[in-house]
């Protein structure tokens, strides 16, 4: 009889439950269906199975009790873009609820609340929205775990979770979380992880979160932008791990009370406005393997104390204003394997041993004041991956075991004063990316064997390097730049070079290269800017130049070049940049095509070399002349003029009649709006215009019976008549999207030549407006940083105000080169917008320095964005001459 109720139990319990409204198995099913959306996947196994009752426990993600009652629902990593329905509230024996990464949306339903057991919930890396009601935790008394990390909730931090008495990890980071945050949370004595990182919380952090003397991980930095500073009473957090306060506009100086956390094993308070001294007390830290105090107001030296954390794998204190040397004793930490101590005003030596621990994988040290030896062993466990030692005084030369590093990827070493021979082994690293050895003072020649397939960037320029380019660089198939220039070479330039696939830039300016120019160049069609100038090449610019369509700057100036210009060079659209100057070419320069982007300078120094409207042009020493029928010229012209006229005609009458048969309008809308068609149309007018771009013209449309305005904005580039290639589709994609950095889109009015699209309207306008419009006398200078960078310091457009073919970068470029007496100021005052004027020209010129790093041509030699916000942040301050170190 037993063993018979056994049996008959788990088909008692489904027989109640259907009772109920549902079974679990169609809770199941409900949930598979309205978690798929419209293209879910990751749940094909969830099927209805006649013969079995308690099938639905072997689905995948499910587990069941031995009443086939369904106790854990874990599905993780799926794709189920629709939302979690209210059902998932009768599965009321459920202890585990994880539904992580899934690409859910939606809200999270009240219904959850019914869910007593729980002890895991856990929604994290999905697009749950909307606010976190308090309604849904009260009863959950038996939580532990309340994790919904990297969603879309808002609003203030729920408070009510300060009752789940045996909480121990709550992850509420990676949302919209706005407010304070709660005094309560300080009640949650069970708290082992507090995670609040990366939402939009502000006030105080609160000291009272120094009673939760259980927490091992506080993590509340990130996009949240505090007042005030680090509550020393964090002192007490006896059993802290880890401090994460990175990011979220602390100020003040770092508490020394932070010294007793003794089982701390990270600290990290990048990227803040702390000030002062680095205490001293933090060597009692015995525990800490990671330091991330970056990028902010910190000022002396490194504790000498600091030689008791034996454990430290990172140090990162780059971007500060700590000063003196950096101690012998980084060197003997037996486990440090990053040092980034860059933008600060470090001096002396590097310590001698460092590396010698094995475990050095990451050393960057640049922008200080360091001079020495570069010490030997830094790769002397075969682990370095990145070398940065550039603009310090570094002498001497570059020991050869850098050259056998075969770990290395990245060398960047340029500004320094090191001199000797290049080690040959440098050039033939397996993995290395990028190598940039400039502006030193190497010499001797480049070794004849240089090999690499991840060699994407080459740079040794501005040395002192002697004899010919090797051949054996066409062995660096990844190789996209290459610059050469500023040295001693001879010879002519090898073919084998422009057999390279992806070859972007060379640059071999200013050495003693001569010879013609290959004509194997023309082969390598990747090329975009080729300089061979200040050499000795002779011989003609051959025709086939044009091959290289993607060539957009061109310098052969103050070489020994003869011949004609090749007419060709019309055709090369994409060619913005053009120096033939001080040469020895001859006849007339073209007047059509891409000759018209060209100025005069670009063809100084050629005394045969004619401008187009001379009516006859001298060749000099060739001893001829060449004159142009005038009035042929006009009869072709007119003859021109007229076909164009006429074909012009019968385009206007074809599209004429094409246009009446699409006037029909439709308007289609994202959400209720209350006007027409026709009301928009009748906002199309020139008084109504707020704003024109590449994309069209933009109106500011009244509608009727007091709503709001709407932008009108209407696009440009079609009235073909065909079909919209999927326009409609991708804009009502567009029109559900709601972002809070995003302008809504309200709806679209079209026919079947023209789109006008339906914005929430701005009344303070676009960027553009700010820089360039009648609002840009109310642009205030810390207002657009990181934006457009070189609009805003010149105020004006990228393209259109310099000539057909040049852009703002080019005329930067042109014009603060034809300085007389070039400085930073001298290049800021002759492109700055007039309107800065009474603005501090240090913070000009510091901006303008940023810029021009971020336009480099190769994507190589550009700052990073988070290097570009270091620097717009943290100016650095003027550093000492050379003579004055």
């Amino acid at each position: 009889m037993g063993t018979l109720l056994c049996f008959l139990l788990p088909f008692l319990v489904l027989l109640f439950t259907a009772c109920s409204g549902y079974s679990e198995l169609e809770v199941l099913l409900k949930l598979k269906s309205s978690m798929y959306g419209h293209d879910g996947t990751g749940l094909e196994d969830w099927v209805a199975s006649p013969t079995s009752p308690s099938a639905h426990c072997f689905f995948s993600g499910v587990t069941c009790d031995e009443s086939s009652r369904v106790v854990s629902l874990n599905l993780s990593f799926r794709h189920l873009p629709g939302s979690i329905p209210p059902e998932i509230g009768l599965l009321n024996k459920l202890v585990n609820l994880t539904l992580a990464n899934d690409n859910l949306t939606g809200e999270l339903p009240v219904e959850i609340a019914m869910l007593k057991s729980l002890r895991i919930l856990n929604i994290s890396g999905n697009a749950i929205g909307g606010s976190f009601s308090g309604k849904i935790t009260p009863d959950m008394t038996q939580l532990e775990v309340l994790d919904i990390y990297n969603n879309n909730c808002s609003g203030p931090l729920p408070i009510e979770i300060a009752n789940l008495k045996k909480l121990k990890h709550l992850h509420l980071g990676g949302n919209f979380f706005s407010g304070k945050i709660p005094e309560e949370y300080s009640e949650i004595m069970s708290l082992e992880f507090l995670g609040l990182s990366g939402n939009d919380l502000s006030g105080k952090v609160p000291s009272s979160l120094s009673k939760l003397k259980n927490l091992k991980s506080l993590c509340i930095g990130y996009y949240n932008h505090y007042e005030g500073g680090i509550p020393p009473e964090f002192g007490s957090l006896s059993n802290l791990e880890l401090l994460d306060m990175g990011s979220c506009n602390l100020n003040g100086e770092i508490p020394s009370t932070l010294g007793q956390l003794t089982h701390l094993h990270s600290l990290f308070l990048q990227f803040n406005n702390l000030t002062g001294y680095i205490p001293s007390e933090l060597s009692g830290l015995i525990s800490l393997k990671s330091l991330d105090l970056s990028i902010n107001n910190l000022t002396g030296e490194i504790p000498e104390s600091f030689s008791a954390l034996k454990n430290l794998t990172l140090i990162n204190i780059f971007q500060n204003k700590l000063h003196g040397p950096i101690p012998d004793f980084v060197g003997d930490f037996p486990n440090l394997e990053v040092l980034q101590v860059w933008g600060n005003n470090f001096t002396f030596e590097l310590p001698k041993q460092l590396g010698r621990n094995g475990k050095l994988m990451y050393l960057d040290v640049s922008y200080n004041h360091l001079t020495g030896l570069v010490p030997r062993d830094l790769c002397k466990g075969g682990k370095l991956k990145t070398l940065i030692l550039m603009n310090n005084f570094f002498i001497g030369s570059l020991p050869e075991e850098i050259g056998q590093c075969k770990s290395l990827h990245k060398i960047r070493i340029i500004c320094n004063l090191l001199t000797g021979t290049i080690p040959a082994g440098i050039f033939n690293l397996p993995l290395v990316t990028q190598i940039e050895l400039s502006h030193n003072y190497f010499s001797g020649e480049l070794p004849p064997e240089i090999s690499g397939d991840a060699l994407g960037s080459l740079s040794v320029s501005d040395n002192r390097i002697t004899g010919r380019i090797p051949p054996a660089i066409g062995n660096l198939k990844s190789l996209q730049f290459l610059s050469l220039e500023m040295n001693r070479l001879s010879g002519e330039i090898p073919d084998e070079i422009f057999s390279l696939k992806i070859l972007s830039k060379i640059s071999i300016h200013a050495n003693n290269i001569s010879g013609e120019i290959p004509a194997s160049m023309f082969h390598c069609t990747s090329l975009t800017s080729v300089d061979f100038s200040q050499n000795s090449i002779s011989g003609e610019i051959p025709n086939e130049i044009t091959k290289l369509k993607d060539l957009s700057i061109l310098d052969l100036s103050r070489n020994q070049l003869t011949g004609q210009l090749p007419s060709e060079i019309r055709y090369m659209t994409s060619l913005t940049t053009l120096n033939l100057s001080y040469n020895n070419l001859f006849g007339r320069i073209p007047s059509v095509g891409q000759f018209l982007a060209f100025n005069d300078s670009s063809f100084l120094g050629n005394p045969n070399l004619c401008a187009a409207r001379n009516d006859s042009c001298s060749f000099g020493g060739h001893g001829h002349r060449r004159s142009f029928n005038t009035s042929k010229l006009m009869i072709t012209v007119i003859a021109l003029v007229t076909a164009l006229l006429l074909i012009a005609v019968a385009v206007y009458r074809l599209r004429k009649k094409n246009l009446q048969k699409s006037r029909a309008w439709k308007l289609t809308a994202f959400q209720r709006l209350d006007f027409k068609a026709e009301d928009v149309l009748e906002c199309l007018k020139e008084e109504k215009i707020i704003g024109k771009g590449g994309a069209g013209i933009v109106y500011r449309g009244s509608m009727p019976e007091g709503i709001d305005h709407v932008a009108i904005k209407r696009l440009v580039g079609r009235g073909t008549g065909r079909s919209d290639h999927g326009f409609s589709a991708e804009i009502q994609t567009l029109g559900r999207i709601r972002h809070r950095n995003i302008v809504r889109l309200l709806g679209y009015v079209s026919n079947k030549d023209t789109n006008l699209l339906l914005y929430e309207y701005m009344p303070n306008g676009s960027l553009g407006e700010l820089l360039h419009g009648s609002k840009g006398g109310h642009l205030q200078w810390e207002t657009s940083f990181g934006v457009v960078l070189l609009e805003l310091i010149a105020g004006r457009k990228p393209v259109g105000e310099f000539g057909d073919g040049v852009d703002i970068v080019r005329w930067v470029r042109k014009t603060t080169s034809e300085l007389s007496q070039p400085s930073d100021a001298a290049s800021v005052l002759a492109v700055v917008d007039p309107r800065l004027s009474g603005h501090p020209p240090t913070g000009a010129i510091h901006l303008f320095k940023i810029a021009m790093l971020c336009v480099k041509d190769e994507s190589s030699d550009r700052p990073t964005m988070r290097e570009v916000v270091h620097m717009l942040t943290n100016p650095p301050q003027s550093a000492p001459s050379l003579l004055t170190l």
